[in-house]
């Protein structure tokens, strides 16, 4: 793989991680405004984080894989990683009680497992 096609397959995984991320963010924009607005209790919270992280890794582990030759599986779980040390990164600034625990590496587990799997079908889907 020439310096050329290592920055056009950075640039994919960078536009996945960015996919991934506004679809995050909408997700949970909407899930917010369900929450002030009706019923739904908070218990829910967990398990829609974790249903989100895992479509947006998916898809940004996809994104990531589209323009790589082989090895989409770790294309989509180097996605997967950038985006929950990303995430984590921003938690542990902007939540001032953040710690690593049990929920953290579920997350890392969801994002590096499901970017994996959205390498693996963004590269063979593609043909």
């Amino acid at each position: 793989m020439s310096l050329l096609d290592h920055k056009s397959q950075l640039k994919h995984l960078g536009i996945g991680v960015i996919i991934a991320f506004a679809i995050t963010s909408i997700v949970l924009l909407a899930y917010s405004m369900l929450l002030t607005y009706t019923d739904i209790s908070e218990t829910t919270l967990p398990t829609v984080i974790a249903i989100t992280t895992f479509i947006s890794v998916l898809v940004a582990g996809f994104d990531a894989a589209k323009g790589a030759p082989q090895r989409g599986w770790l294309w989509g779980m180097c996605a997967g990683g950038v985006y929950v040390v990303t995430l984590a990164t921003i938690m542990a600034i902007l939540l001032p009680g953040f710690a690593i625990d049990g929920r953290t590496l579920l997350t890392v587990a969801i994002g590096i497992g499901g970017g994996g799997l959205g390498g693996m079908l963004g590269i063979n889907l593609r043909r």
